[in-house]
């Protein structure tokens, strides 16, 4: 049982600092707080709090997602992009991370390097949010598994199998499916598969729960009998010089009817957008009755909501 103020000012960062009960906890805060939203219960459990939000990346998700949710909460969010700030003209992190403790509640950071939002946490004294790097997308996942729990009633002893490049996106999958109880299978091109740290960290977490980790460089044999079947764009921010490369190396592992054919009949499509039709995934599979997109993109402002009433409220 996880007590209300258990989360009170910890940081997510990364999957693999919570517990399987603190994802659960997270999740049914999620789903309360999006029944409220849908029936017009106002919820200002931030009401007076501000957050801060670095972006280095561009967004659409995460940048309106986070906005409107403080908004919902009663709170106030205030967009900085680093190239704005001080520390794009070489201030210290941890200078940056102590003078914004004293002005604002939290942060959320959406940047490239995943050390540096590590030092902003060592030296931050507010909880820090990983809004994406490019080693991990922890709060995508926290939608998606609130959009499988909604479809399928569950998330433990589920099959998750994800097709393509084994970037960012394919980390936090691999580290979320195995502290729930999910069995989780991923197919990538030679060069392009996981890192081998995020995997040898996903395999003891499965350890524990007592679910098995494919990887793989077949997709037929990743996608077979799963429940879910997830992909992302094959060149992410920040590799577009490699897309012709990639797009020669990844031939095969487009998501389509066929490959779909290989999953369980009522297996789901997921892709965390922007997707690229034609590419990673079949206009027919991505537009299809399988796919669930959009409600991952939905449930983004939920489940991060969540997050932000348990580590600032």
């Amino acid at each position: 049982m996880i007590a209300v103020d258990q989360l009170k000012g910890k940081d997510f960062l990364c999957l693999s600092d919570y517990s399987k009960e603190e994802i659960l906890y997270l999740l049914d805060l999620a789903a309360k707080l999006k029944e409220e939203q849908k029936q017009g219960i106002p919820h200002p459990h931030l009401q007076g709090k501000t957050l801060g939000m670095i972006f280095d990346k561009a967004s659409t998700r995460t940048r309106v997602s986070f906005e409107v949710g403080m908004y919902q909460l009663g709170g106030m969010a205030m967009f900085m992009s680093g190239r704005d700030l001080q520390i794009g003209r070489g201030e210290p992190i941890s200078d940056t991370a102590q003078v914004l403790s004293r002005y604002i509640d939290g942060i959320m950071i959406r940047t490239f390097s995943d050390a540096m939002v590590k030092e902003l946490a060592e030296y931050a004294s507010i909880p820090i949010i990983n809004g994406l790097t490019d080693l991990q997308h922890p709060c995508q996942v926290m939608a998606d598994f609130q959009t499988i729990i909604e479809h399928k009633g569950k998330l433990e002893g589920l099959k998750l199998a994800y097709v393509g490049d084994g970037n960012n996106m394919t980390h936090s999958l691999m580290i979320g499916a195995a502290k729930v109880g999910m069995e989780v299978a991923v197919a990538s091109p030679e060069g392009y598969q996981p890192d081998a740290g995020v995997t040898e960290m996903t395999r003891a977490f499965a350890d524990e729960t007592g679910v098995n980790v494919l990887v793989t460089t077949d997709p037929a044999e990743a996608v077979a009998e799963a429940d879910i079947v997830y992909t992302d764009v094959w060149a992410s921010m920040g590799q577009e010089a490699e897309q012709q490369e990639r797009l020669q190396k990844f031939a095969g592992f487009e998501v389509n009817e066929a490959l779909m054919r290989k999953a369980r009949p009522d297996a789901l499509f997921m892709h965390c957008l922007p997707a690229h039709r034609g590419e990673e995934v079949s206009a027919d599979v991505i537009d299809g009755p399988r796919s669930v997109v959009f409600d991952q993109s939905e449930n983004r402002l939920h489940a991060q909501k969540a997050i932000l009433v348990a580590v600032m409220k």
